[in-house]
């Protein structure tokens, strides 16, 4: 029988040109509004990313979005038709069914809000607003802006009510709460286990209705507020806080419905056309659909006099923004990095965030007084050496202990576990050495170096007949084939464990020949970059756009091993069955990963300030940063066959590598990428940036 072999990758093989789209694109120039280029349905149906309409705001705690029957990790279904209501708080796009889904409201008619079923008609949505309509004439619409919401109902002449559940929480991870009543508003508090069960988070809310209802108590947890019959509207005001309900009470917003949607709409603006884009229509939508995803989490928790609450639960007061609602292990790769480059003035608080998660006991699994839903915080010491290499500011000297504490807790009992423990004991060294500690540097250093023993005794040999199975030897989510590549901080060392560049380029051939690569998880997500580490740099350009753009085979989903309902078509799409099936977004992982293949630009390390270059799948891309500066980005020879580099030109100077540093970028200027058709098989290969533990 003769093997299929797809067109790209004969391409890897022999150099042969394909690429998806032949036809000339539409080309579309992003304006000073991009938010009605943002399709929020990207990614609500099934498991194809876990995300969900409801009404957002930049890093904010609070997120109103429907809840439906039957539903997914977000509450929503796209193809569902029956709502139960509506909740204010989710973590977009991680596992374990979610996070979140505190405080269910449902609107209702008649006198038995239970013997009300919702049923959608229609429904409209943009970055910070939602609204629906349903068949039995009631309509809701909801608006976000910072810690604070806006519902706003009309209802049909007759008996009418809203009930709200103070219980409620995704797989029914409710613990405590209490509240208390005063004539139109609930005020009060919230435990809620967070994703995956580990850990709590506490939240404190302000609840206010028009003056024309009053709440009344229904059993332990729920309420009830019954509509005048004569009533056809009501609107309801939310606000969060992670200090006290005074607090929300506070943040409550002031302005009207519409007022609110226009601050909503005015900051994802802001955020958003930091990158400016100029390219095909299709691609630009999905950009910013996929760049807003980006910028959900983390959660700014702080209040606007300083307070906030630490993982132990104390009330401490800071000159800054403060954030939680964490999910470093896999946003990480990507999606923190993006905020690195992309939004400073975030970041700087993020990292100090980051950092200050130490002095009070910090989990690699969510604590028991976390200040909003979160995941976990696992390769945090990654991303603050990464970060400081950057030019962030880090008060390491306050924190060495419990970062020293925190390595000597980590896990190597697995596989996998080993390869991504020796990459934080790497860190470490390197956090010392930059310290000025170099005892404590080559301690940790030779830590790290003991992957070399993990990897010859389970990754080397790649004939054994368990390579291509999911969680053989106790692996999580991941085959031994996509694990195996995960010595990210030292890829010249595992370059010269395979046998050399050679050997090691035949065996990157025959992972992506084999179609052993997993986009649909993270464990390989640096793997297509990797090419740049070798003599042929132009497979990782090909392969980048091949990943973004076109047809893909996919075999490993969720826990399934290779074969069993594969998937074949694209990955990324503007549609709510976006994604590959079991593909969560993980906090913006994967869509930052679509907003990097766009810019023309790749982290080649997290913990190096050092970035591969491809050709962006935008004309055009500009960063442009709240100080003045801009770093713009431009394709000459751009076209649909054309994702090789020819060359490249930094300010004027050509250049004959593949990369640039952060500090390079960030200084402002102008890249231009020089396409081809043909890969240019010698362009970067003189000046490589490889990791080297003896860097």
């Amino acid at each position: 029988m003769t093997r299929y072999i797809p067109l790209f990758l004969l391409v890897l093989l022999s150099a042969c040109q394909y690429h998806r789209h032949t036809s000339s694109p539409r080309v579309t120039t992003a304006t000073n509004d991009v938010t009605g280029l943002v399709n929020v349905f990207l990614g609500s149906s099934g498991d194809h990313g876990q995300l969900s309409p409801a009404a957002s705001y930049p890093f904010s705690m609070m997120s109103i979005g429907p809840q439906t029957y039957p539903t997914t990790h977000m509450g929503y279904e796209f193809k569902a038709r029956t709502f139960l209501g509506f909740t204010h708080t989710r973590l977009e796009g991680v596992g374990c069914q979610g996070s979140g889904g505190n405080i269910l409201v449902k609107p209702y008619t008649g006198t038995d809000d239970k013997a009300c079923t919702l049923t959608k008609v229609s429904e409209q949505a943009s970055p910070g607003y939602y609204s629906v309509t349903f068949s039995n004439g009631i309509a809701a619409a909801f608006a976000v802006a910072g810690k604070a919401g806006v519902h706003r109902y009309t209802f049909p002449v007759g008996e009418k009510g809203i009930s709200v559940d103070l219980s409620h929480a995704f797989v029914r991870r409710f613990v405590a709460e209490a509240h208390t009543l005063d004539k139109n508003s609930v005020s009060g508090w919230i435990d809620t286990k967070t994703t995956c069960g580990a850990g709590t988070s506490r939240l404190y809310y302000y609840l206010q209705a028009d003056a024309s209802v009053t709440w009344a108590p229904r059993g332990d947890h729920a309420l009830v507020a019954v509509l005048p019959s004569a009533s056809t509207a009501l609107e309801l005001r939310v606000a969060f806080s992670s200090v006290s309900t005074a607090h929300a009470r506070k943040n409550l917003a002031t302005g009207t419905f519409d007022a609110v949607r226009s601050e909503a709409r005015q900051a994802w603006n802001t955020a958003l056309t930091r990158f400016q884009v100029k390219g095909d229509q299709e691609r630009v939508q999905l950009f910013y659909s996929l760049l807003y995803r980006a910028l959900q989490s983390p959660y700014n928790i702080s209040e606007p006099d300083g307070q906030y609450t630490t993982i132990s639960g104390e009330t401490r007061q800071a000159d800054h923004a403060v954030y939680n609602g964490w999910a470093i292990w896999d946003n990480y790769r990507t999606q923190l990095p993006l905020l690195s480059l992309g939004y400073p003035e975030q970041y700087k608080d993020i990292v100090w965030s980051i950092a200050n998660l130490y002095p009070y006991g910090k989990k690699n699994w969510s604590t028991q007084h976390e200040p909003s839903p979160t995941v976990r915080t696992e390769h945090a010491v990654v991303v603050l050496l990464d970060a400081s290499r950057k030019g962030y500011a880090i008060q390491y000297n306050a924190i060495m202990d419990s970062l020293v504490s925190e390595s000597n807790r980590l896990d190597y009992s697995a596989p996998d576990k080993a390869l991504e423990s020796s990459y934080d004991a790497w860190a470490l060294s390197e956090i010392f050495r930059s310290q000025g500690d170099t005892a404590a540097a080559d301690r940790y250093k030779a830590k790290a170096l003991e992957y070399k023993q993990y990897w010859d005794k389970d990754f080397r040999d790649i004939r054994a007949n368990d390579v291509d199975r999911m969680q053989t030897r106790g692996l999580y989510q991941g085959t031994i084939w996509q694990y195996r590549w995960f010595v990210p901080f030292d890829v010249n060392g595992l370059i010269g464990r395979i046998g050399g560049d050679a050997e090691y380029v035949k065996q990157l051939d025959e992972f992506f020949v084999n179609d052993y690569y997993n986009h649909a998880n993270q464990p390989d997500l640096q793997v297509p970059m990797m090419y740049n580490m070798s003599t042929q740099p132009w497979k990782s350009q090909a392969l980048i756009h091949h990943l973004a753009v076109d047809t893909v085979v996919q075999h490993y989903l969720n826990d399934n091993s290779r074969g069993i309902g594969s998937f074949i078509d694209r990955i990324y799409k503007n549609e709510p069955q976006a994604y590959i099936r079991t593909m969560d977004d993980d906090a913006g992982t994967m869509s930052s990963w679509y907003v990097w293949a766009s810019s023309g630009l790749f982290p080649a390390c997290v913990g190096w300030p050092v970035y591969y270059l491809h050709v962006p799948l935008m004309q055009e891309a500009t960063l442009r940063w709240s100080d003045g500066k801009q770093f713009h980005i431009e394709v000459e020879n751009y076209g649909a066959k054309n994702m090789y580099i020819k060359g490249v030109v930094l300010n004027g100077k050509p250049l004959s590598r593949t990369w640039l540093t952060h500090q390079e970028i960030t200084a402002g200027g102008t890249l231009k990428i020089i396409a081809s058709a043909v890969p240019d098989k010698q362009f970067g290969v003189a000046e490589r940036w490889v990791t080297d533990i003896a860097r």
